[in-house]
């Protein structure tokens, strides 16, 4: 199992690297580059531009700015703000709670229904219960997010009154768990909305695949009874493909929050990210470009190390 493991870490190197390459390289080829927040600036003068410019640093060639700024970033100098001068890794840090609490309250919300759905749509396949929940997957996929968010404000915030519209406590109610979860819910509803879809019909297509293996019928033929057989034989086999979805949902779930937080206020990492871009906060851009790109990679290597466990042979690749 190690060896396996420190393969999958070893492949995970470049993957980083080409990442923050692309990322480097697209911030100096934006208008403006890195110092776009100054030039745009009336009152500030060439001189002064040039000076910042030697400050900063970017007088030096790009290639000799990329190995500054990713050895900053593996001792954790990740740099600071140009607006403040505070540390970056301070300000995402201080996000990532919030982000953590909406992710993982929606990711866990729709793997918990939409697998639901999914397990019951293979077990009832063509049944009205199939037909409705696919037709309204569909439909969940068809929409965009930020109308899922906005349709939510209107109906629940605006005319009902039964949640707010936004932010992540109301004014003096810092701390209190109920305000919380009030502000929580229609961000949360939101964003799984779309994620259950998905996982719904990724759960019916692998648990349909299982169902119809030839284990499954000498399962049935031993006399075992229907949850037996869902739970011991066809679950352990169909989960894999999932655990593999898991790590590529990711990448959409963080977008997802971005829109999310963005329409409902949340003050997280993805409302971060669309301040700094309106800012020009190229720091704070690529701390969070990184950031994403670890995690993403991490819950990677967790899921295929799932899979290994589940799977022997999975180790042998």
């Amino acid at each position: 199992m190690l060896p396996y493991i420190g393969r999958r870490l070893l492949q995970s190197v470049p993957l980083l690297i080409g990442v923050s390459v692309i990322g480097f390289g697209l911030m100096h080829l934006a208008p403006g580059g890195p110092l776009a927040v100054y030039t745009l600036n009336p009152t500030i003068t060439n001189q002064d531009i040039e000076r910042i410019r030697v400050v900063l640093g970017l007088d030096q060639p790009v290639p000799i700015q990329y190995m500054k700024w990713a050895i900053g970033m593996f001792t954790g100098n990740w740099g600071t703000t140009f607006f403040g001068g505070r540390p970056v890794l301070h300000v995402i840090l201080e996000r990532m709670p919030a982000t953590f609490l909406l992710m993982g309250s929606a990711l866990s919300l729709a793997i918990l229904i939409g697998v639901t759905i999914g397990i019951l749509g293979a077990v009832k396949r063509y049944s009205a219960f199939d037909m409705l929940a696919t037709s309204g997957a569909m439909v969940a996929l068809s929409f965009p997010t930020f109308w899922f968010g906005l349709m939510a404000i209107y109906c629940f915030a605006v005319r009902l009154g039964w949640f707010p519209s936004g932010g992540m406590y109301e004014l003096g109610e810092e701390g209190n768990l109920l305000d919380l979860l009030r502000h929580l819910f229609l961000p949360v509803m939101v964003l799984a909305l779309v994620i259950t879809a998905g996982w719904s019909r990724y759960a019916r297509s692998s648990f349909l695949e299982v169902l119809h293996q030839d284990y499954m019928r000498t399962a049935k033929a031993k006399g075992l009874r229907a949850h037996e057989r869902l739970l011991r034989h066809a679950a352990p086999n169909a989960l894999k493909p999932l655990l593999a979805l898991l790590g590529v949902e990711l990448p959409a779930l963080f977008s997802g929050a971005l829109v999310t937080e963005t329409i409902f206020g949340w003050p997280g990492m993805g409302r971060l990210f669309v301040d700094a871009l309106n800012m020009k906060e190229y720091p704070i851009l690529m701390g969070l470009i990184m950031f994403t790109a670890l995690f993403v990679i991490a819950a990677n290597l967790l899921a295929d190390i799932a899979i290994a466990l589940l799977d022997p042979r999975v180790r042998l690749t």
